[in-house]
């Protein structure tokens, strides 16, 4: 196949040109270069811009195309108008914070999306994301109806996260001593963007269609099992200090970024969605600890003074250990 992949050289993305190319599909990329311009010199690259640069896409034809970085409905309409006399399949990578309703566990897909009173607005933070991006899934299958395959992820992880809200646990793990972790009970999904990557390419293969929640694992995880794992992985004494909620909160801890895979109790939703449909669709998911030792892997080879985008400073952990030991 001929795949068109929106992007393809930041995290998901390039794991997708890998995994096509693996897998013997011919690849072109459309991104402004801006990125990792010097990846993949084998493959045909197109430069351009969505955001009103679609000309070098003219004229051309390709049997898929993967949209990793629509955020605004404008952008996906004017993609999926360009490319729908050009492409015979559209994947738009989505987002389980689509969902209006974040305290409900086990939501499937046919849960009702967020909405936004102005569907103009171009601004993205906690309340704007989810909504946007249920707009571009509608933008998408508008464009080329019956024709979308909208993965849903959750929290994406392994090689080349550049945001680091996986990354930091197997770190601060490997550094060892005593490290503060939100409730050993609390409900944990992520997923290895290799697995979601080798999926999406075989969903494209089958010409698959649909939503569908992609995220993991297939059976539910918790934050002592991961902490446990990286234990294993890691090796070394790091021994874990547990938080509850309340001390959390009255810290003013910040949920996800600040003290990642923490979500506060009234927004667990989005950390137990039922992912039945993508695992019957073929959705398979390598050992936990594989993603572990891939992530520390691929972070062994960062500059080793560069600062986490996640997570606890040094400074601000010890002074939480040191409130939570007072009482």
């Amino acid at each position: 196949m001929d795949i068109l992949i929106i992007g393809g050289t930041v995290f998901l993305g390039r794991h997708l040109v890998e995994a096509a190319c693996a897998r013997g599909h011919g690849v072109t990329l459309f991104n402004r270069g801006k990125h990792n311009p010097d990846l993949y010199p084998e493959v045909e690259k197109l430069r351009g811009d969505r955001d009103g640069d679609l000309g070098a896409l003219a004229g051309r034809r390709w049997d898929a195309v993967v949209d990793t970085c629509g955020y605004f409905p404008r952008q996906v309409r004017s993609l999926a108008g360009r490319l729908a006399d050009a492409v015979g399949h559209y994947t738009f990578v989505s987002s389980i914070s689509v969902y209006a309703d974040e305290t409900t566990p086990g939501q499937d897909e046919s849960a009702a999306v967020g909405v936004l009173a102005d569907e103009s607005v171009e601004t993205i933070d906690g309340t704007t994301y989810g909504p946007l991006k249920a707009l571009c899934e509608s933008a998408a299958e508008a464009g080329l109806p019956g024709r979308v395959l909208i993965p849903r992820p959750g929290l994406i992880v392994g090689p080349h996260d550049p945001s680091d809200r996986f990354t930091y646990w197997p770190l601060r793990i490997a550094r060892g001593g005593e490290f503060l972790s939100p409730r050993a009970d609390l409900p944990v999904q992520v997923i290895d963007v290799r697995d979601l990557a080798e999926w999406i390419l075989r969903m494209i293969e089958a010409g698959r269609t649909g939503i569908f929640n992609a995220v993991g694992p297939a059976t539910p995880l918790n934050m002592g099992e991961l902490v446990a794992a990286c234990q294993q992985v890691s090796g070394g004494d790091a021994r874990p200090i547990w938080a509850d909620d309340d001390f959390l909160l009255s810290h003013e801890v910040g949920p996800f970024a600040e003290l990642p895979l923490w979500i506060p109790v009234e927004n667990l939703g989005l950390s137990t969605v039922d992912v039945r449909k993508a695992v019957a669709a073929g959705l398979a998911y390598r050992p936990l600890r594989d993603t572990i030792r891939a992530t520390l892997d691929w972070a062994a080879t960062r500059p080793p003074d560069r600062a986490l985008r996640s997570g606890l400073a040094p400074d601000r952990e010890a002074d939480l250990l040191a409130a939570l030991r007072s009482g």
